[in-house]
């Protein structure tokens, strides 16, 4: 009895995946519905999960550029609102100027952001780690 529920349960299991899976739909036949071999579900369920584990990588990839975009959107948000308040405070002075101080925060905003995703993706541990770090960055 407890071998033939080990049996059962492995059968279920099969089953499950075998459903589970979208490769391993059910195939109807002219004859009938033939069942995939055990074999078969399990190359189908690691190919499956090895497609789901790429998908979930260039999701990842993804959300970490619209991430970055964000940031520089919101920090050219920051410096457009410093040019039209200094506009606002003197509308007449400087009309086709920016400042040597506007260009610094412009400056500084891009480079804290380069600096915040080179120090979130870098490691300096060693050199070799530095440099093939470096270059996926």
């Amino acid at each position: 009895q407890a071998e033939q529920k080990r049996r059962d349960a492995i059968k279920k299991g099969y089953d499950d995946l075998q459903a589970i899976v979208p490769t391993c739909e059910q195939q109807d036949f002219s004859i009938g519905s033939q069942k995939l071999s055990k074999a078969i579900v399990l190359q189908k369920t690691i190919d499956y999960i090895q497609f789901l584990h790429k998908e979930k990588k260039k999701q990842e990839e993804e959300v970490s550029t619209l991430r970055k975009d964000v940031m520089a959107l919101k920090i050219m948000k920051v410096n457009y609102e410093q040019i039209v308040k200094a506009h606002q405070d003197n509308p007449n002075e400087g009309k086709d100027q920016v400042s040597d101080e506007m260009k610094f925060n412009v400056f500084q905003g891009i480079m804290d952001s380069l600096f915040q995703s080179f120090n979130a993706s870098i490691s300096v541990t060693s050199f070799q780690e530095l440099s093939a770090c470096f270059l996926s960055w």
